[in-house]
């Protein structure tokens, strides 16, 4: 275990401990998943954010209610490496006139909506709005906005499903469950951060 994997688990126990943030009452982060600019990341109520996760969230992640990130999977908000590719030995010293970034760089915010899920090994790129109930399946690749309810697989994602049909065999199998999943997935969206909702 690296000093910033330990010093990132300390961080976040104390701000548990002694800060009772907000943005992380009720979720859970596993002590192995490294966060970057931890200041950027709004999360909801009962997000759980499983171990060997990388989130950098310097262009902010916003992380809706009961989300969960499963493993080994990485959330960045900029990509440096077209510039890198672009500039070569000049990425450096490249002048930046103040507010401007880098030919070919890549940066903007990642929303993930409520309810939604996603699986081991995947990649979200930076600009990235996931709709509520989304499932993201393992190993896929994604970027760009995407509705509610969507099933996305590949590298890169696409649309292959609607996760409410994925839920109906479940709530046939036990429909006292329809009032719960109904009192989400039947309200109009929004994302409750913080105590503030943002439609």
């Amino acid at each position: 275990m690296t000093i910033r994997t330990r010093f990132g688990r300390w961080r976040r126990e104390l701000l548990r401990r002694w800060l009772s943030a907000p943005s992380s009452g009720s979720a859970r982060i596993s002590p192995m998943t490294q966060i970057d600019q931890e200041d950027k990341l709004a999360l909801g109520d009962q997000v759980r954010i499983g171990p060997f996760n990388y989130l950098d969230a310097s262009g902010g992640i916003t992380i809706g209610e009961g989300v969960q990130i499963a493993s080994h999977s990485a959330i960045v908000t900029h990509s440096p490496h077209r510039a890198m590719r672009l500039l070569g030995p000049a990425f450096d010293t490249w002048p930046l006139p103040l507010g401007s970034q880098r030919p070919g760089w890549i940066a903007g915010p990642v929303v993930i909506g409520a309810y939604s899920f996603v699986g081991p090994h995947s990649l979200i790129e930076a600009n990235t709005r996931l709709g509520r109930g989304t499932l993201v399946c393992a190993g896929s690749f994604v970027r760009g906005d995407y509705p509610d309810f969507v099933i996305l697989e590949g590298r890169p994602a696409r649309v292959v499903g609607d996760s409410r049909r994925a839920d109906e065999r479940w709530l046939v199998r036990f429909p006292e469950l329809k009032v719960l999943h109904d009192a989400w997935t039947l309200s109009p969206p929004s994302l409750e951060i913080e105590g503030e909702v943002r439609a």
